[in-house]
Formats: structure tokens, C-alpha cells, sequence
């Protein structure tokens, strides 16, 4: 457990697949969608920035007071690569994914989540005293 005793947040790893190509290629609606999640899961936003590529995709962050969204997407492949990471109890991170994938259409989601902040995780990272 962390030294709190409890996590001190979670994070989502999202693969999603079979989304709207468009929307994944359109700079405005994937701000809009990542805002608007970090809305719908009670998140307090600080900072948007959003960048398109050429020929195609986008990648952004939305900062929140809990941590931050972010997204990076290939529309040729249909696919966004998409992490939440929140800490508090009052921000969901699940609503967020939820309406991210709703809102690109997606037809697959893949999803890890880790909880962070806990020092019985000690498997994934090197342990000094093994050295």
C-alpha cells in the first residue's frame, strides 16, 4: 500500500480501434471530445493543447488538477492511444474512457488500468536490493 494506505490514483491505458477516422484526424473535434470527457468526469481543467500532424493524426493533452488526459491517434489505422490518469475520489476516470469511446465511435476497446501510487508494486520495478 502507499504510505497513505491507500492508492494515490488510477490510470487507464486505452487501446481503441475501429474509431471514426474523420474524427481522429480532425484537430477541433479531439479537443472537443477529450475536453468534454474530462467534463462529464467531474475533472477541474487547467491546460488544453492540442497538436495535428501532417499528413494525418493528432496528439494532445487536457491537464486537470487530478492529473491529465491524453490522446495520440492514427486515423489510417482507425486507432487512438488514449491514457487517464486521476487521483481523488471525486474525478472517474471510467466515465471519461466511456465517453471518449462513445464519442469516436469506437467499435473495440481495449483497457489496462494501474493503480498508482502503491509500494506493493514492487515487481515492476527494479528493487535496489537486488543489485
Amino acid at each position: 500500500m502507499s504510505v497513505l494506505g491507500q492508492p494515490l490514483g488510477v490510470q487507464l491505458m486505452a487501446e481503441i480501434w475501429e474509431c471514426d477516422p474523420n474524427k481522429l484526424n480532425n484537430i477541433k473535434v479531439v479537443q472537443e471530445i477529450m475536453v468534454g470527457a474530462a467534463r462529464k468526469a467531474n475533472a477541474e481543467i487547467r491546460e488544453v493543447v492540442f497538436h495535428r500532424f501532417e499528413p494525418q493524426g493528432v496528439s494532445g493533452v487536457v491537464v486537470i488538477s487530478e492529473s491529465h488526459l491524453t490522446i495520440h491517434t492514427w486515423p489510417e489505422l482507425a486507432y487512438a492511444a488514449v491514457d487517464i490518469f486521476t487521483c481523488g475520489e471525486h474525478v472517474d476516470p471510467w466515465e471519461a474512457l466511456e465517453s471518449i469511446t462513445q464519442d469516436f465511435n469506437a467499435e473495440e476497446v481495449n483497457v489496462m488500468e494501474i493503480t498508482r501510487g502503491m509500494k506493493n508494486l514492487k515487481r515492476l520495478r527494479r528493487n535496489k536490493q537486488q543489485e
